[in-house]
């Protein structure tokens, strides 16, 4: 039988992204793990999920369908709640293990053997009863980070008994005010496009054949499909603030950058059975939010149809090399450097570069041309990092006190991704791992939180003098 004409209009072609990310070589899925303060009372959270604007939202009510020639559609349909909630009643994992070593050990073997099923719209709530935590799963074709922390945030409400929606700050924006004048603007334009094609330039090479060089924490092609291991590194905001304060113009991203660098270098140092060349790259892929307004949205800018900030993947990708250093007496020597590169990259179009040339080899040749161009940039790099802004103040959901917000994707043919997810003053990095090239995440975790308490250290002293 022939579909009719309204079930036709009702069919929206995926975006280009979209279809990247239902590769299956690029397939991902995102993992939101929420933490809350008592036992999860399933029925209230399913009338509250059947209730909310989720499952209203085109995207989370529609399934993936295929025509004839492969192309995919969203096909509006009806949710059914009781599909998408998973209710798991026993303790998963280990059962020595606490609980978040169990729920991180849960949501490590997700990344690699459980695909979202087609025949409902993809997504679902896990619930792990035994470890009052609920885990999120949403394909990345439904939206970015950014997409989706600001729906999840319509869903809950703030801890101090007001009942108002959590409020939505933003992040990545420059801390920096402009000062120049026409003499400045000239430079800034010069310097723009200097960048632009040093950077493109060095993104094309990446592309075709250039590659890090192999350390004890490459991956490569295959390496998606291995299993994975989970590990936590906990960091505080007011210890990322007191840092950055010590080096002028610093932001939190270039705190963040400046623990990678330190914290990857000595994990390496612990690892590496041969002393590495000082200065050595190791590069990683950053997403970047091309919205026009930065950090989280309103949601109900995000539906307005405006292109500028409309919901769904909207996002360039980064280079963002780390250098390997031996331990030195100034820990800030890795916030400066990171710094000294970001500032470098925000000068330039590269994100925008590579959202445009993205969409135009997906346009004109097809997923597949593209997905081997990404698969390519992942196999030549080393690591992937993500960093979205949370809730300031604690926010609950069906009236739980939720006590973490912890993101990761399923696994890429990096041996390492990190997403860090900030809520209430606290800064939660996830560290998912190839476990057979790293067997000890634990450590490489341990590793950061010392990198900021040692970086923290200096700046507290620094202050003094």
């Amino acid at each position: 039988m022939g579909r009719s004409d309204s079930e036709v209009e009702r069919d929206e072609p995926l975006t280009p992204a979209g279809r990247l990310f239902l590769r299956p070589e690029m397939d991902q899925i995102i993992h939101c793990a929420i933490g809350c303060k008592y036992p999860i009372d399933v029925d209230a959270l399913r009338s509250e999920i059947a209730a909310s604007v989720m499952v209203k939202h085109p995207r989370f009510s529609s399934l993936m369908v295929r025509d004839r020639r492969g192309r995919e559609y969203w096909r509006r349909t009806t949710v059914d709640v009781d599909r998408h909630v998973i209710v798991v009643s026993d303790p998963v994992g280990d059962s020595s293990a606490g609980d978040e070593e169990a729920v991180n050990d849960y949501a490590a073997d997700l990344a690699v053997s459980s695909p979202l099923a087609t025949d409902k719209p993809l997504w679902e709530f896990h619930i792990l009863r035994a470890h009052d935590c609920m885990l999120l799963r949403i394909h990345h074709a439904l939206g970015d980070g950014i997409s989706l922390m600001s729906m999840f945030l319509e869903c809950c409400r703030r801890a101090d008994g007001s009942d108002r929606r959590p409020s939505i700050g933003s992040v990545g924006a420059s801390e920096r005010t402009d000062v120049g004048g026409r003499r400045r603007g000239w430079w800034m334009v010069a310097a723009a496009v200097w960048w632009t094609v040093v950077f493109v330039v060095e993104f094309v090479l990446r592309t075709l054949w250039v590659r890090d060089q192999r350390t004890t924490v490459s991956g490569g092609a295959g390496v998606e499909l291995w299993p994975r291991k989970l590990a936590t590194a906990k960091f505080q905001i007011d210890d990322m603030k007191t840092v950055k304060k010590a080096v002028s113009h610093a932001t939190i991203n270039d705190v963040l950058f400046g623990v990678i660098s330190s914290g990857l270098s000595r994990y390496l140092d612990i690892r590496s059975p041969k002393a590495l060349r000082e200065g050595l790259q190791i590069t990683g892929v950053a997403m970047v939010n091309l919205r026009k307004q930065p950090g989280l949205q309103e949601l109900s800018n995000l539906m307005s149809g405006n292109s500028g900030i409309r919901w769904g993947n909207k996002f360039g990708m980064l280079l963002l090399p780390v250098y390997y250093h031996q331990g030195g007496s100034d820990p800030l020597q890795y916030l400066k450097r990171a710094k000294a590169m970001i500032d470098q990259k925000k000068q330039s179009l590269e994100a925008h570069f590579s959202y445009k040339i993205g969409h135009f080899v997906m346009s004109c040749f097809g997923p597949k041309v593209a997905c081997w161009l990404n698969y390519r940039i992942v196999c030549n790099t080393t690591f992937t990092i993500s960093n979205v802004i949370g809730p300031k103040e604690e926010i609950t959901v069906v009236g739980n006190p939720i006590t973490y917000l912890r993101v990761n994707n399923t696994s890429l043919p990096h041996a390492i991704t990190m997403h860090m997810v900030s809520y209430a003053g606290r800064a939660d990095l996830q560290i998912m791992v190839a476990k057979e090239i790293i067997p000890d995440p634990q450590v490489l975790a341990k590793c950061f939180e010392e990198a900021l308490l040692e970086m923290k250290e200096a700046a507290v002293a620094a202050t003094k003098e």
